[in-house]
């Protein structure tokens, strides 16, 4: 079995333009990474494996495409490290117990293949970074952060948003007294508290960042992305100790990618627009969103 070396983990809050990251990644040839297979099958690994090596193959690799795609596959993170999707707050490195270090580094090598010998792995909310720095001791992490107000609207475009059962119960926590009081002022306005949750997120990714050497650690902002999609990428895979290869180019450059951070401006009302610019003012100011 190969050895699993410098796996690199995408990261950020979700909603922020991580997936789009994650697939062009997966097109570099040799990145092996959770596909749909992983999360319907999760026991199943060989299954995924096949895939990848089906990927290498000219013809029907334009096929498998359409059929095999990455995912964050939630479903095998809880076989593997139960409570790992929705726990209450970050994971730690002390939250990591030998069983499920042992499963970990175990498991995940047998999505390598012989020209896909590094992995690739998105997952969103919490980082998640000191408990996988503590499995995974040279993993590389790339945090994908996006305007803070086109995160807050898409979050309530969705019905899967645990928001809409208030803060008493949703995945990020209590909510602290300023939190409680911002949330109050705006009475209880849920525009303002997905503006609290991407604040919360926010804040875990850059204590997390902390704890991490600054050459396994990188950011990328979406605009950024949008705006020179072939520029981030070279700077991903550089960061990654990844060639740029001509086949990973072209893959590439067939994305469209088009910023559209402007529909909270179209999707909000006046008022609701007031509320998060309030809401958000220090830390859109932080982030350099002014």
């Amino acid at each position: 079995m190969p050895k699993l070396n410098k796996p690199v983990f995408i990261i950020g809050t979700g909603r922020c333009g991580s997936t789009i990251f994650h697939r062009m990644m997966a097109h570099h040839p040799h990145l092996a990474w959770l596909s749909r297979y992983t999360a319907t099958a999760p026991a199943k690994l060989n299954r995924s494996r096949r895939a990848m090596m089906a990927l290498d193959s000219p013809m029907p690799g334009r096929l498998t495409r359409k059929l095999v795609y990455p995912v964050e596959a939630y479903s095998f993170w809880e076989r593997v490290s139960p409570g790992f999707s929705e726990p209450c707050r970050d994971l730690r490195a002390a939250d990591v117990t030998p069983p499920v270090r042992a499963r970990l580094q175990k498991t995940l090598p047998r999505l390598l293949t012989r020209r896909r010998q590094r992995l690739l792995i998105k997952i969103t909310g919490w980082p998640r970074v000191g408990f996988l720095k503590e499995v995974f001791p040279d993993a590389k992490f790339i945090h994908v952060y996006r305007d803070g107000r086109a995160v807050v609207n898409s979050l309530l475009a969705v019905p899967w948003w645990s928001g809409w059962r208030g803060p008493s119960n949703w995945r990020w926590g209590k909510l602290s007294a300023g939190q409680r009081e911002k949330w109050r002022r705006h009475r209880r306005s849920f525009v303002a508290l997905a503006a609290i949750e991407w604040e919360i997120l926010m804040t875990a990714h850059a204590q997390a960042q902390k704890a991490v050497p600054a050459e396994d650690y990188m950011e990328i902002r979406y605009e950024a992305l949008c705006a020179a999609p072939q520029d981030a990428l070279r700077q991903a895979a550089d960061f990654c100790e990844l060639p740029w290869t001509d086949d990973f180019q072209a893959a590439t450059a067939r994305f469209s990618l088009k910023n559209t951070n402007y529909k909270w401006q179209k999707d909000l009302t006046a008022a609701q627009q007031q509320i998060l610019n309030d809401c958000l003012a220090d830390s859109l100011h932080q982030y350099e969103y002014v």
